[in-house]
C-alpha cells in the first residue's frame, strides 16, 4: 500500500467541501416543515438535525460501498484527478441551486459528476450502466411519486380521523410527532448522504493504492465525513428551508408530520438496500403529497415545476462542468491548479451574489415572492379557501371585472373610489 498522495489530499478535502454544501444544501429535507409549522426553533431544528446526521453516519456502509464499488469501476483507470474533477462539478451545481432556493438533489450532482468526468477520461467503460440505471436513476424516478402518494394518503387519513377532535388539543400530539419525524428524517439522511462522501473518498484511496479494492471504508473516513454533513447542516441552507417550508405549499402540524413519517420510512429503506437515493426528491415529493392530501390546501405549481426542472438538469448540468474540469486538471499539476482556482471563483461569487437578498433563521418562514402561476391560479379559484394561513394566498386572486356584487358594502367601495 502506498501513502498518501499530496493529489489524493487535495481530493480528501474536495470531498468533504462537497459533503459540507450537501449538509446544507439538504438540511430542508429534515427540517423545513418542522420549522416552518412552528414546532421547532430554526436554530434548535438545524442544531438537532446535524446531530442526528453525525449518528446515522455511522448505522450502515451499504450506500457507500454503491458509490465506491458499483457506479464506477475503479479498475478502468480511474485517477486521483477524476474524482476531483466529478466533485467539481457537484459543488458548483450544488451551490448554483441553493442560490436559486431549489431543493435539487446533492446525490445526483454527485454522480453526475463522477459519470461525466468519468466519460471524458477512460470512456463509457468506466461507468457501470446498469448500476446507473438500477440504483440511481429507477429510484430517482420512483421515490418521489411513491413518497407523494404515501404522504397524500397519510394526510387524508391524518384529517379524517381527527375530523372531530378539538385542534388545539391536538396541536401539541402534532408537534411532538413531528419533531420526532423530523429527527428520524435526519437520522435517515446520515445513514444515505453521509456515505456517499466516504464511498468517493474510499474510491480515491482505492485508485490511489492506499487501501484495497472493494474495501469498507475506513473509520477517519467515516468520522470525518459524518462531521462535516453535521457541520454543514447545522448552519442551515435557509434559502432551500424556505422554498421547501413555505413555497411548495402552506404546511400545518399533522401533514408535516404524515410528510416527514413517509420520508424517512423511505429513505431507511433505501439505505438498508443500498440504493443510493436522493433524499431531496423524497422529501419534496411528501411535501407536494401532503399538500395535495389536506382539503383547500393550494400546491404552487410552478415552484414545483421549478423544482422538477431542476431534478431534470442536475445529472447533465454537474456531468457537463465536471468534463470540462476532467479535460483541463488531466493537464497535469497546472491543470489541477486550474480547475481547483475556478471553482473557488464560482463558488465565491455565488455566495457574494446571495448576500443581496440574505436569508437566514429570522426570516426563512416568510413567504416566497413569485408570480403565480396559471394553475396554481386555477385551483386556488375552484377551491374552498383553507383555514389558517393560507387563507390570504386564495385572497389575492382577483375577482373578475365582469362579476358584479349584489351589495355594495364600504369595503367593496373603497378600492372603487381610489
Amino acid at each position: 500500500m502506498e501513502h498518501i498522495t499530496l493529489l489524493i489530499g487535495i481530493v480528501i478535502v474536495t470531498a468533504l467541501v462537497f459533503d459540507f454544501t450537501n449538509g446544507f444544501h439538504d438540511t430542508a429535507n429534515a427540517m423545513a416543515t418542522t420549522i416552518s409549522t412552528g414546532a421547532l426553533k430554526p436554530k434548535t431544528a438545524v442544531a438537532m438535525s446535524a446531530v442526528l446526521n453525525l449518528v446515522g453516519a455511522f448505522l450502515s456502509v451499504e450506500v457507500a460501498k454503491t458509490i465506491s464499488g458499483g457506479i464506477i469501476d475503479e479498475s478502468a483507470g480511474i485517477r486521483p484527478e477524476v474524482i476531483f474533477a466529478g466533485l467539481v462539478g457537484a459543488i458548483v451545481w450544488n451551490m448554483l441551486t441553493w442560490l436559486a432556493g431549489l431543493p435539487s438533489s446533492s446525490s445526483h450532482a454527485l454522480f453526475g459528476g463522477l459519470i461525466g468526468a468519468t466519460l471524458v477520461s477512460v470512456g463509457a467503460h468506466g461507468v457501470n450502466g446498469d448500476k446507473v440505471v438500477m440504483k440511481v436513476l429507477i429510484p430517482a424516478l420512483a421515490a418521489p411519486v411513491v413518497a407523494g402518494l404515501a404522504a397524500m394518503l397519510a394526510t387524508k387519513l391524518t384529517y379524517r380521523i381527527g375530523r372531530n377532535s378539538d385542534p388545539k388539543a391536538t396541536a401539541k400530539g402534532y408537534r411532538a410527532g413531528q419533531i420526532a419525524s423530523a429527527g428520524l428524517v435526519s437520522l435517515a439522511h446520515g445513514t444515505n448522504d453521509a456515505q456517499k462522501t466516504m464511498g468517493v473518498i474510499t474510491l480515491a484511496l482505492i485508485t490511489g493504492g492506499v487501501v484495497a479494492p472493494h474495501a469498507d471504508p475506513p473509520m477517519w473516513v467515516i468520522v470525518s465525513a459524518g462531521t462535516a454533513i453535521a457541520l454543514g447542516t447545522y448552519l442551515g441552507g435557509w434559502r432551500i428551508i424556505r422554498t421547501m417550508g413555505k413555497g411548495l405549499t402552506d404546511i400545518e402540524a399533522p401533514q408535516g408530520f404524515a410528510a416527514q413519517t413517509g420520508a424517512a420510512a423511505t429513505i431507511l429503506a433505501s439505505s438498508h438496500l443500498g440504493f443510493a437515493l436522493s433524499t431531496t426528491q423524497v422529501c419534496s415529493g411528501s411535501v407536494m403529497g401532503s399538500g395535495v392530501g389536506r382539503k383547500g390546501a393550494v400546491v404552487r405549481w410552478s415552484t414545483a415545476g421549478r423544482m422538477v426542472a431542476a431534478w431534470g438538469l442536475t445529472l447533465p448540468a454537474a456531468g457537463l462542468v465536471a468534463a470540462g474540469a476532467a479535460l483541463l486538471a488531466g493537464q497535469g499539476a497546472w491543470g489541477i491548479a486550474g480547475v481547483a482556482v475556478l471553482a473557488l471563483a464560482a463558488c465565491t461569487a455565488i455566495w457574494l451574489a446571495s448576500r443581496r437578498k440574505p436569508i437566514d433563521h429570522s426570516n426563512v418562514n416568510e413567504l416566497p415572492v413569485e408570480p403565480q402561476g396559471a394553475v396554481t391560479a386555477a385551483i386556488a379559484a375552484v377551491s374552498p379557501p383553507p383555514a389558517g394561513p393560507v387563507a390570504p394566498l386564495a385572497a389575492t386572486i382577483p375577482a373578475p371585472a365582469a362579476v358584479a356584487t349584489p351589495v355594495a358594502t364600504p369595503v367593496d367601495a373603497a378600492p372603487a373610489t381610489a
